[in-house]
């Protein structure tokens, strides 16, 4: 009997169970084919979040965000959902303007929504910086299912949105891209004349991180590649990289060799016991520092 007649009708328990495990292999090549973006992408759709970013206490002295909704359209016609916001300082009952040179191009992490976010905008706006944030296809209020190819396209909209439609001028763009943001970031990075590109808690590609949560994963079978680690070269702005080696979601070790691959101009700021989702918390005012003296030194 041929191994492939034996494999085909053989009653033996090792047969039978060699099919048992190719049927398996098979079952889940085809889930992950079929529902790769299910397992990538984990969005939360308005309602979900707190939107109520109007009228929340701010003590007197204090610098917060004044946000305003904007909507876009990618290229391929996805209406898209974003914040743009500039600092305010409170004064008595009055929220007086306050002078910012920088504008950070914001792009979120993976889960939930721009209103999950709204505690990190209080604090950058510190630096003092304007800041501009959207929300990818499928999360928010913006339309559509995410994609890797999507979220280039609704970063580039967002890049042209700002250049185009509120006549900022790309040497005041400082493109900030935290965790899965991180990659859409440098993409975007790889083909605009930004100031300068902040990186925060973020990969080398999504091989790499799938290698990382489940050893031995079959990473040739995903078409999402996000391959940042072969883009980062062909950056050319100033860079700062942010990553703790407290993270429980994405290993330090991926945020280093992310930044040992940039080239120069390039800085790292280390935030010491922070996780995943606790970098601006637990970095404070250092924290702030870090990212005020890189926007102005990129802005000269």
């Amino acid at each position: 009997m041929s191994i492939l007649s034996a494999f085909l009708h053989s009653r033996s328990f090792a047969w039978r169970t060699a099919r048992i495990l190719i049927l398996v292999v098979v079952g889940l090549a085809v889930c992950i084919v079929m529902f790769e973006n299910k397992f990538i992408y984990f969005p939360s759709r308005f309602p979900e979040g707190n939107w109520q970013t109007d009228n929340l206490p701010a003590p007197a002295g204090e610098t917060v965000p004044a946000v305003e909704d904007c909507w876009l359209a990618a290229s391929d016609g996805i209406k898209l959902h974003g914040w743009y916001a500039e600092p305010r300082k409170k004064v008595s009952d009055s929220l007086l303007p306050v002078a910012a040179e920088p504008l950070l191009l914001w792009f979120h992490g993976n889960a939930g929504n721009i209103a999950d976010r709204y505690d990190m905008m209080r604090m950058l706006v510190q630096v003092p910086a304007r800041i501009f944030i959207i929300d990818y296809r499928g999360y928010g209020k913006s339309d559509g299912s995410p994609s890797e190819s999507g979220l280039y396209k609704d970063a580039q909209a967002a890049w042209d949105y700002l250049v185009t439609t509120r006549n900022i001028t790309p040497d005041r763009i400082i493109i900030f891209g935290e965790s899965l943001g991180g990659a859409i970031a440098i993409e975007l990075a790889t083909h605009v004349a930004s100031a300068g590109l902040i990186v925060q808690s973020s990969f080398t590609s999504i091989a790499d991180m799938a290698a990382t949560l489940i050893p031995g994963f079959p990473s040739l079978l995903l078409r999402t590649k996000m391959n940042s680690i072969e883009r980062i070269p062909r950056v050319r702005c100033a860079k700062l990289f942010i990553h703790s080696p407290a993270d429980e979601v994405v290993p330090y070790r991926l945020g280093r060799r992310l930044f040992e691959a940039a080239s120069e101009p390039k800085q790292f700021y280390e935030v010491a016991g922070a996780g995943h989702n606790e970098t601006y918390i637990v970095g404070g005012q250092g924290y702030i520092n870090a990212i005020r003296e890189f926007t102005n030194s990129s802005l000269r």
